[in-house]
């Protein structure tokens, strides 16, 4: 796998998450996948639960299923009760892989701030929020040393 080349980052750890997943597929049996909840992840008609909105979901694959793990996502029909649902996921939604019999575990974290930008095109100062600007409650420190 190549850090450097001209694939991006996520592209990468898609590559990676794929290559955990079938490892642990063929030393278990059996893997976990931590799914986020987003607009393009189709679970069949029963969608997500409330509780699955907010910390996603949890699915599980074995060696005897029949899926897909293409470039994009993962295609698969998952059973829920008694209900097999045509899923769709795609692979940047995956969080985690995991496997209990293994005690491994795979896990892609968020980045802890929003990749967000002000009306000029800037990312806004830590801390800073544009309504505290426009009310003149920031504070600007110089910690060059005088002379």
């Amino acid at each position: 796998m190549k850090w450097n080349s001209g694939n991006s980052m996520a592209t990468d750890i898609n590559d990676l998450k794929r290559q955990i997943f079938f490892e642990m597929l063929d030393l278990s049996g059996r893997v976990f996948i931590l799914v986020n909840h987003a607009e393009d992840v189709v679970i069949g008609n029963r969608g997500f639960l409330p509780e699955e909105k907010e910390k996603g979901i949890i699915l599980v694959f074995n060696k005897r299923m029949n899926f897909e793990w293409g470039d994009e996502a993962i295609s698969a029909r998952l059973v829920f009760g008694a209900t097999t649902e045509k899923c769709y996921i795609p692979v940047e939604e995956v969080l985690s892989v995991f496997s209990p019999e293994l005690a491994a575990q795979f896990s892609v974290t968020p980045p802890s701030e929003p990749r967000v930008k002000n009306s000029a095109g800037e990312r806004p100062e830590q801390g800073r929020t544009d309504a505290a600007a426009k009310e003149g409650k920031v504070v600007k420190v110089d910690f060059n040393k005088k002379r």
